[in-house]
């Protein structure tokens, strides 16, 4: 009986195993896609963060319009995720133990988390945004 118990929980535990590095996984394409693209855009935009810059936008607002259009992104990509992960709780329903499909703390804790990894992933473009040169981006083509 222990041997069965024991092959039971292995394979549960194999697979919540699996589910986790996928998470993982996901969570780390996020953040890179999300530096991805505010890293291009930023790019893109360098002659207009100089101009900007050279009217009297200060650093702390460049680095609010880059970081405020990346976590808009990231809104965006919440609520999506919600509802897909509302949609798909029911799917894992059975591999869940002690807890609800729709537990509001581990929904709570992966938005939080997302956000977290999202902001730090804002940062590093909005932090080279903020420190153009005026001069140099205005001549930047």
């Amino acid at each position: 009986m222990n041997t069965l118990v024991a092959a039971t929980g292995a394979e549960r535990r194999f697979t919540l195993i699996l589910f986790e590095a996928f998470g993982i996984l996901a969570l780390a394409l996020a953040a890179v896609g999300i530096y991805g693209v505010l890293s291009g855009s930023v790019t893109e935009r360098t002659h207009e963060i100089g101009i900007r810059a050279a009217l009297g936008a200060s650093r702390s607002n460049i680095l609010a319009l880059v970081i405020r259009q990346g976590m808009t992104l990231t809104g965006l990509g919440v609520v999506i995720g919600l509802g897909a992960a509302f949609a798909a709780s029911q799917a894992i329903a059975t591999l869940l133990f002690g807890i609800s499909p729709l537990d509001p703390l581990t929904y709570f804790g992966v938005i939080v988390l997302l956000l977290a990894v999202s902001a730090i992933a804002c940062w590093v473009p909005a932090w080279r945004a903020a420190r153009v040169d005026p001069m140099v981006a205005l001549r930047y083509e």
